[in-house]
């Protein structure tokens, strides 16, 4: 088309020429003197059908890890399967790449991240990109980039764009002097992760950028998240998702932590409902910006006796590590979520033994299962 052509070169040379000092990486329209309407007129060739009364143009960073998949499924459903872009830095399994659109995206490469949400016109970003608590502790350096650095881009891109953000937090944000049964959603926050002081940075700076900036941020703070169609991914609670595969392969498993420590649990399904939820909330339906969501809560000995329910020769030993106890015995015992349930209507749908059920349901019948049943 070489009358886009001859606008892209003409527009080049009116940025390189012009003196309106907006820096070199954002121009805004107003300092070419262009009105956005005549901007969205000009541009009607490239989109004619899109109107921004549509359904929302989703990104999903980090989109490989446990909640992405998930999430993408759910949110095609809801807004259309072309609508929902995942993305990772990882190549993806057939199935997920031929499940909807997938595009390479690393966080730590703003260039890359702009380009994607401007050439896709994106209005909602999910941003999971970030490594877990065991796994960020083993690599300080590598956490730090990904989930801070990471993190300053998508709210830097999320803020230009007038993108809604959602970040997630987790239980790992809070630390040894904050309440632990329940634990509200305001209180002192002292995580000894550097996962924890990632998450604690991204509500603080959400938060900010949300008063600072009108930044449209949301973020909730996950128990443990359990679910069949995804491995272990090196969280502190990833015992509770092992202990199904184990059960099923083995009839044996080992638990990393004490028999007795409680956590705050939610099945996936829950998760990803609660997540839609608040995203389409009405903005002043929210009177903050983090919140704690719950389910159930148990130990690894409670989940253990409702496993043998349905594997009774399953054999459970205990082998605690240090560093993944310690991480645990920091961390909340039970949420308080009251305002999430008051505020937008949060409300769970799976206890315990629904969650053991619908495990087994979706991991498959073994011949243990079968008998015990």
């Amino acid at each position: 088309m070489p009358v886009v052509k001859s606008m892209s070169r003409a527009v080049t040379q009116l940025l390189k020429s012009s003196g309106c000092g907006c820096g070199i990486s954002v121009v805004p329209i107003r300092c070419l003197g262009i009105s956005p309407r005549q901007v969205a007129s000009d541009a009607s060739f490239h989109s004619v059908s899109f109107s921004e009364s549509d359904h929302p143009r989703v990104l999903i960073t980090g989109g490989l890890g446990q909640l992405g998949v998930g999430l993408a499924k759910l949110l095609r459903k809801r807004f259309g399967k072309n609508n929902v872009i995942l993305s990772d830095i990882r190549k993806p399994a057939d199935n997920v790449f031929y499940s909807g659109p997938f595009i390479y995206s690393d966080i730590l490469d703003y260039k890359n991240l702009r380009e994607i949400v401007v050439n896709n016109r994106i209005t909602w970003l999910f941003h999971y990109s970030a490594l877990l608590s065991a796994v960020g502790e083993a690599n300080v350096p590598l956490a730090r980039a990904v989930n801070i650095t990471g993190l300053h881009n998508v709210l830097d891109i999320a803020a230009e764009h007038n993108l809604r953000l959602f970040v997630p937090s987790t239980i790992g944000a809070f630390g040894p002097t904050s309440p632990r049964d329940p634990t509200p959603d305001l209180c002192i926050q002292r995580p000894r992760t550097i996962y924890g002081v990632s998450k604690v940075h991204a509500e603080l700076m959400g938060e900010y950028y949300h008063y600072r900036y009108g930044l449209d941020f949301r973020c909730l703070r996950y128990p443990g998240i359990i679910s069949a169609d995804s491995q272990p991914g090196g969280g502190t609670t990833d015992y509770a998702v092992q202990i199904f595969h184990d059960a099923i392969k083995t009839g044996k498993f080992q638990c990393n932590l004490k028999p007795d420590t409680r956590l705050p649990m939610m099945y996936i399904d829950d998760c990803l409902k609660a997540t839609l939820e608040v995203m389409e909330a009405p903005a002043e339906a929210l009177s903050m910006r983090t919140y704690n969501i719950s389910a159930m809560s148990f130990t690894p000995e409670e989940l253990a006796q409702e496993v043998q329910k349905h594997v009774p020769e399953l054999q459970v030993t205990y082998s605690v590590d240090a560093i993944r106890q310690a991480i645990a015995d920091s961390w909340p015992m039970n949420f308080d979520d009251s305002n999430a349930r008051k505020d937008w209507g949060w409300k769970h749908d799976y206890d315990l033994p629904e969650l053991v059920t619908t495990m087994f349901s979706f991991l498959g019948s073994d011949s243990r299962i079968a008998q015990a049943n």
